[in-house]
C-alpha cells in the first residue's frame, strides 16, 4: 500500500509516524485545559471531542461518546462504527477534500508540540504473556539451561499472568526504582531493600474493544481487538527471582506498566499483517491460525543516561512472536473468563535471534554478567537511576509509516523512607 496524501502537509511525510494511512486515537490538553479526544495527524492534533460537539464529524448520531476523556465509550459502538468513523476521517482530510471542509478542520486542530498527552483509554484489566520464542528460550537457558530452556507447556499455550491496570501510566511518567523482597543465591535469608536489577520489556499490547463473555474462536478474538500500544513492562528481576515461584510475578511487575498514548487501530496495521513462525509443535484446534496474525513492526530501544545521548540498545520486529494477540485473547476466554472493553494485553518480550534483537537488558547483558557499551562511555547492565529508556515502533510502507510515537519513562531512585508517611 502506498502513502494516502492529505490537505496537511505535514502528514504528508515519510518521516512522520502519523500519515493518513494511520489516524491514531488519542487522549490530549492544551495547557490547563480539559483532557480531549483526538486524532494524530501529521505534526498536528485533531479535536475530535470538539468535532462531534459542533456535528462535523460524530461516531453516533444519537450520543456523544467523546465527551468523556478516554476512548471506551467509541470502542463500544462495535466494529462497524469504527470503519465508519475512519472512513469519515480519511475523507475529510484526503488530497482534494473542500475547501471549506479545510477550513473548518482546521480550526480544530493543535500543533502536537503544545499538547500534553494522556492515557488514550480507560484501562479495564491488564494481563501480561510470556509469548516470545526468543526470549523464552534466552531467559530458560541462563536459569534451567539450554536443554530445559522451555517449559513443557510453552509450545501449546501462551502463557501469561494477571497484573495491575492501576499501574498501567502514560509515557513520559516518571517511574520509581521498587523496594522489594529480595534474596541472593548464597544468603541464607531474605531482605528488604531497592531492587537492583531494575529492568524494561519491549511489548506490544492489544486493546480489546468488544465485550465477550465465554470462549471465543481466534477469528472472533481477532476481530474484537480495536487496537495496539507500545508497552513497556517494567521488571525488577531480583524481586522477581525470589517471588515467583510456585505462582508466577507478583511484585515484581507490580511497578508500572507504561504505554505509549496513541492507539494504532487494527485497521491501520492491516496491510502489514504477516505469519506467525512455522510451528514445532501443532497446536490444539481452538488456537490454530486462521490466517496472517501477525504484523511487521520495526521496533526499537533506546537508552539515555541522565542529561546524555541516548544510544540505540536493541532493534527487534513483532514477527519475531510466537503467538499473535487474537491466539492470547481466545485463550484467556477458554475458561469462561468475560472480557471487557478496554482490556490490554502484553505480547510479552519481543526478542529477535541476535543479541542486538533482544527486548530487555536481563537478555542483553545476559543476567548481567555481559554489561552493553553505550555511545556515550560507561556501560548497563541494568537500569540506574535517572535512565530514560524509550520504546518506538513503526510498520514501514512504500513512502510512508505508520508509527506510535513513544513510549518512554524515566527512572527515579528509590524511595529513602518506603513507609514514611507526610
Amino acid at each position: 500500500m502506498t502513502l494516502l496524501k492529505s490537505w496537511l502537509e505535514s502528514a504528508n511525510s515519510a518521516e512522520t509516524h502519523f500519515p493518513l494511512n494511520n489516524l491514531p486515537y488519542g487522549v490530549f490538553s492544551v495547557e490547563d485545559g480539559d483532557l480531549r479526544c483526538g486524532v494524530a495527524i501529521g505534526d498536528r492534533i485533531l479535536d475530535a471531542t470538539g468535532l462531534e460537539v459542533v456535528g462535523i464529524l460524530r461516531a453516533d448520531p444519537e450520543a456523544d461518546v467523546l465527551d468523556a476523556p478516554y476512548w471506551n465509550d467509541f470502542m463500544e459502538l462495535g466494529p462497524k462504527a469504527w470503519v465508519a468513523y475512519r472512513a469519515q476521517l480519511q475523507a475529510l482530510l484526503a488530497e482534494g477534500a473542500e475547501e471549506a471542509t479545510q477550513e473548518a478542520l482546521i480550526a480544530y486542530t493543535v500543533p502536537m508540540a503544545q499538547a500534553a498527552l494522556h492515557l488514550p483509554f480507560r484501562v479495564s484489566e491488564y494481563t501480561d504473556f510470556y509469548a516470545g520464542r526468543h526470549h523464552a528460550t534466552n531467559v530458560g537457558t541462563m536459569f534451567r539451561g539450554a536443554e530445559n530452556a522451555l517449559p513443557p507447556n510453552w509450545l501449546h499455550i501462551p502463557i501469561g499472568y494477571n497484573g495491575r491496570a492501576s499501574s498501567v501510566v502514560v509515557s513520559g511518567t516518571d517511574v520509581r526504582r521498587p523496594w522489594g523482597q529480595v534474596k541472593a543465591p548464597d544468603a541464607a535469608a531474605p531482605r528488604f531493600a531497592p531492587s537492583a536489577r531494575f529492568d524494561i520489556e519491549l511489548e506490544l499490547g492489544a486493546i480489546v474493544g468488544v465485550a465477550s463473555e465465554g470462549p471465543i474462536s481466534v477469528a472472533e478474538a481477532d476481530a474484537n481487538i480495536f487496537g495496539y500500544v507500545l508497552l513497556n513492562d517494567w521488571s525488577a528481576r531480583d524481586i522477581q527471582a525470589w517471588e515467583y515461584q510456585p505462582l508466577g510475578p507478583f511484585q515484581a511487575k507490580a511497578t508500572a506498566t507504561t504505554i505509549s498514548p496513541w492507539i494504532v487501530t487494527a485497521a491501520a496495521l492491516a496491510p502489514f499483517r504477516c505469519d506467525t513462525p512455522k510451528r514445532e509443535v501443532e497446536l490444539l484446534d481452538h488456537l490454530k491460525d486462521c490466517g496472517p496474525m501477525l504484523y511487521d513492526i520495526d521496533l526499537a530501544v533506546t537508552l539515555a543516561p541522565d542529561g546524555k545521548p541516548a544510544t540505540t540498545i536493541a532493534r527487534t520486529n513483532y514477527n519475531e512472536m510466537y503467538y499473535s494477540a487474537a491466539q492470547q485473547l481466545a485463550h484467556h476466554t477458554t475458561s469462561g473468563c468475560p472480557m471487557r472493553v478496554g482490556d490490554l494485553l502484553g505480547s510479552g518480550t519481543i526478542s529477535g535471534p541476535a543479541r542486538e534483537n533482544r527486548g530487555s537488558l536481563l537478555e542483553l547483558s545476559w543476567g548481567g554478567k555481559e554489561p552493553i557499551a553505550l555511545d556515550t562511555g560507561g556501560s548497563r547492565s541494568f537500569i540506574e537511576d535517572g535512565d530514560t529508556l524509550t520504546l518506538q515502533g513503526a510498520a514501514r510502507g512504500e513512502g510512508y509509516q505508520v508509527g506510535f510515537g513513544e513510549c518512554s519513562g524515566r527512572l527515579l531512585p528509590a524511595l529513602k523512607e518506603p513507609f514514611a508517611r507526610g
